[in-house]
């Protein structure tokens, strides 16, 4: 996996710790796990932010966050990867979440009209949000472990492709020694 890449662009624990914003959590942030950038780590911030980013709820960064300290994911990476539903990608992922947990439970998708009033909001609540959330739920879940799975193969794969590299290099040297001697 690119360790570099993510060491350059995800903030320093020295620089996260500094912030004022932050002192309610005291010693929480120090935990050495939350930022290390490894095949565990960074496979259980995958599985936790892309899981939170599906899931329509206010405050998904914070949830990510909390579940990160939770699972010893590493904490920035998972905060971050909630961003994937931003207000250009919410709309179609809640959609389709919407359209999948319509399909679970059998019911017809209904069409699109929306108003501004409590009247509406309270008859659609149920009709839109119980299919919405099991939706979301379901295609959470799977996302998530697809993640979770794919990055521990990616970093697997690799770490194997490393070692035949250094294997290769090594074979190389013993033999351009063997022949000069």
């Amino acid at each position: 996996m690119p360790k570099k890449f993510m060491k350059r662009y995800l903030p320093s624990p020295e620089k996260v710790q500094a912030m004022q914003s932050l002192s309610f959590l005291g010693d929480i942030l120090h935990e050495p796990n939350l930022w290390h950038i490894n095949r565990h780590s960074v496979a259980r911030a995958f599985l936790v932010g892309i899981w939170f980013c599906f899931i329509p709820m206010p405050f998904q960064m914070l949830a990510a966050a909390f579940f990160a300290i939770w699972f010893n994911a590493n904490l920035p990476l998972s905060v971050v990867l909630v961003w994937i539903s931003n207000p250009v990608t919410m709309p179609p992922m809640f959609y389709f979440n919407y359209k999948i947990g319509a399909w679970a439970l059998d019911r017809p998708v209904l069409s699109f009209e929306f108003e501004l009033s409590w009247s509406w909001i309270s008859e659609r609540l149920l009709d839109i949000g119980i299919p919405l959330y099991l939706g979301s739920l379901m295609v959470a879940t799977i996302s998530a472990c697809l993640a979770y799975l794919t990055i521990q193969y990616l970093w697997r794969r690799k770490i194997r492709s490393d070692w035949q590299v250094r294997r290769t290099a090594r074979l190389r040297r013993r033999r351009a020694a063997d022949q000069t001697s």
